[in-house]
C-alpha cells in the first residue's frame, strides 16, 4: 500500500506519518528528512537544495526526483510507502507514477489534512521553538512557504482527484483525534 500524505507546511504530517508507519508497517519517505539528511551529510544533491529551502523555495523537481528513487531503492523490500511531502507538483506526481508502475505498483490514496493557515501558522512558530527549525521562526518564510504551497503545490490534488485517489480528512483537533480520522481512511483502502 502506497499513500500520499499531502498538506500544507505545519499540518501535522510528519507526526501522523509516524504513527501511521507503527500501526501499518509502512516505510516513511520523508522529502523533508531527506533533504535534512543531504544537507546535513553535506551532499551534492543537498548543498544544492539547501539554497532553494533556504529561501523558502521548492527544490526543482529533477533533484527532489533523484533523491526520493533513491530512498525507494534502499527499501526495496518495504509492504508499503507514505510519501510525506512529495509530490508537490503535478510533474513529481507524474514521475513518481512512472516510478511506481515501473516497479509494478502504484498510488493508492492521497490523505489530505487540511487545515486553516492561522492554524499553521500558529503550529509552525510553535514547531521552531520545540525543535529549533530555523525555516519555522521566521514569519516571512512562513508566510512564503504557505504562498508556494497554495500556488504550486495545491493543483497536486486535482492530478489524484481525477483517478478518485484523493480523499480530504480534517487536520484540527488532538494526534489522536487526526489519527483515528485518517486509520478509518486507510482502513477502508485495505481489503479485509
Amino acid at each position: 500500500m502506497n499513500i500520499v500524505l499531502f498538506g500544507p507546511p505545519g499540518a501535522g504530517k510528519g507526526t501522523q506519518s509516524k504513527l501511521l508507519i507503527e500501526k501499518y508497517g509502512l516505510t516513511h519517505l520523508s522529502t523533508g528528512d531527506i533533504f535534512r539528511y543531504n544537507i546535513k551529510n553535506e551532499t551534492e544533491l543537498g548543498t544544492l537544495a539547501k539554497t532553494y529551502m533556504d529561501k523558502g523555495e521548492l527544490v526543482p523537481d529533477h533533484i527532489t526526483i533523484k533523491m526520493l528513487e533513491a530512498e525507494v531503492e534502499k527499501n526495496a523490500g518495504s509492504s508499503g510507502f507514505i510519501f510525506d511531502g512529495f509530490p508537490r507538483t503535478i510533474k513529481q506526481a507524474e514521475a513518481l507514477d512512472n516510478f511506481l508502475n515501473a516497479k509494478g505498483s502504484q498510488i493508492h490514496s492521497m490523505l489530505a489534512l487540511v487545515v486553516p493557515e492561522t492554524e499553521l501558522k500558529n503550529r509552525l512558530k510553535e514547531r521552531a521553538i520545540t525543535s529549533g527549525r530555523a525555516d519555522d521562526a521566521n514569519p516571512t518564510v512562513i508566510q512564503n512557504r504557505i504562498d508556494v504551497y497554495n500556488n504550486e503545490t495545491l493543483p497536486v490534488k486535482n492530478y489524484y482527484q481525477t483517478d478518485g485517489k484523493y480523499i480530504e480528512v480534517v487536520g484540527l483537533g488532538g494526534i489522536q483525534e487526526v489519527f483515528s480520522r485518517l486509520c478509518a481512511e486507510v482502513d477502508a483502502l485495505v481489503p479485509a
